[in-house]
């Protein structure tokens, strides 16, 4: 149920950006997902790829802070409302939100939204209590 998730901090100035993603993409890893918060210092770039332990490999060999962070990867209903109807099953249940984004792979009649939850093992019960699809670590891999 929970999908690994690669937190990488990151200088706000030229080239930072690139030098990650062209390490990653040099070593053959493919970025699946991401999503990228900054600040006029810093940014947080979060990314969830097709090889985790070889992406953990590559940014040790290239010296780049990193931490990985488990998520939730939950297929939400593509139509008006449907987000909707996710996050009020977690407002029903107390379950805050800290922060989301969007996978790039849409599954048939759904899009595939990655959640970080304080509570993650509550959350994803809580998700497929009320009939949402939670995907494991295998099945986001494989997509």
């Amino acid at each position: 149920m929970k999908v690994q998730q690669i937190s990488i901090f990151l200088e706000n100035r030229l080239g930072r950006l690139n030098h990650i993603t062209a390490l990653l993409g040099q070593a053959g890893i493919n970025i699946r997902a991401l999503s990228l918060a900054d600040t006029s210092d810093f940014g947080i770039l979060r990314l969830i790829v097709d090889q985790p332990e070889h992406a953990r490999k590559v940014l040790e060999d290239g010296d780049i802070i990193f931490k990985f962070t488990e998520v939730i990867a939950v297929e939400v209903p593509d139509k008006p409302g449907g987000l909707a109807r996710v996050l009020a099953a977690l407002t029903d249940a107390s379950i805050n939100v800290e922060y989301m984004y969007a996978f790039v792979e849409k599954a048939e009649n759904a899009a595939i939204m990655v959640f970080r939850f304080e509570q993650l093992t509550r959350a994803g019960t809580i998700l497929r209590e009320n009939g949402f699809t939670v995907l494991t670590n295998e099945e986001v891999l494989a997509l």
